[in-house]
């Protein structure tokens, strides 16, 4: 897993929140989340430690469920892992849902879709702070359910990743990553970069959970 490094601070955007004027509390609670995905009750940081779901022995005939968050280019990268998972592992592609939103975790109609219908989920593609993190709170949701699940984010957002992990009380958790961008990406360079992260992928859904 690549390296957690510190996201850059925007100049301009700081000298603009202090030139505003004062917002409301419930302005000030929604800008921050954006800002920061990670902010949440406090009750969340003190869940149990979570038991992530048993790995499968095998992950040929399993159903696959898609979780795409609505950042460009994340659909195709989670339908190409998909393609090449089938190919490679014998997996079916079942359900290919899509997030209505990049800060929020997923509609619990579609967590319990996922859960009834798949095996194993792989959800993505973190390319910013904020979907980063959502993604890795949909994994840990599916994880306590007892669904195996694997996270994608790009590596430019290991942070945000990370820190919704140990908010949600699973610090280490593991995610695979990919080089950032991916929203830009051409299609042929959403299937190659697909293509290099299903290693990571096999892995994750098969290893013994920790």
């Amino acid at each position: 897993m690549a390296a957690a490094r510190p996201l850059p601070v925007t100049s301009g955007l700081a000298g603009a929140l202090q030139a505003r004027a004062p917002a409301r509390p419930e302005e000030t609670a929604v800008f921050d989340t954006i800002i920061d995905p990670t902010i949440g009750p406090a009750a969340v940081s003190n869940q149990d430690q979570p038991t992530l779901a048993p790995r499968p022995a095998s992950l040929s005939g399993l159903r696959l469920g898609l979780l795409a968050n609505t950042k460009r280019n994340a659909e195709q990268f989670l339908d190409q892992v998909g393609r090449v998972l089938g190919e490679r592992y014998g997996m079916t592609t079942v359900l290919a849902a899509k997030k209505p939103n990049i800060v929020d975790t997923a509609p619990e109609a579609t967590l319990e879709q996922l859960r009834v219908s798949c095996d194993v989920v792989v959800t993505g593609v973190g390319d910013c702070g904020s979907c980063s993190a959502s993604a890795v709170a949909d994994g840990l949701v599916l994880e306590r359910s007892g669904v195996p699940a694997v996270v994608i984010c790009s590596d430019a957002f290991t942070v945000s990743a990370d820190a919704m992990a140990d908010l949600r009380g699973a610090p280490g958790y593991r995610y695979v990553t990919t080089p950032h961008p991916v929203a830009s990406l051409t299609p042929d360079g959403v299937s190659e970069r697909a293509r290099l992260a299903v290693p990571g992928i096999v892995a994750l859904l098969t290893e013994p959970a920790r």
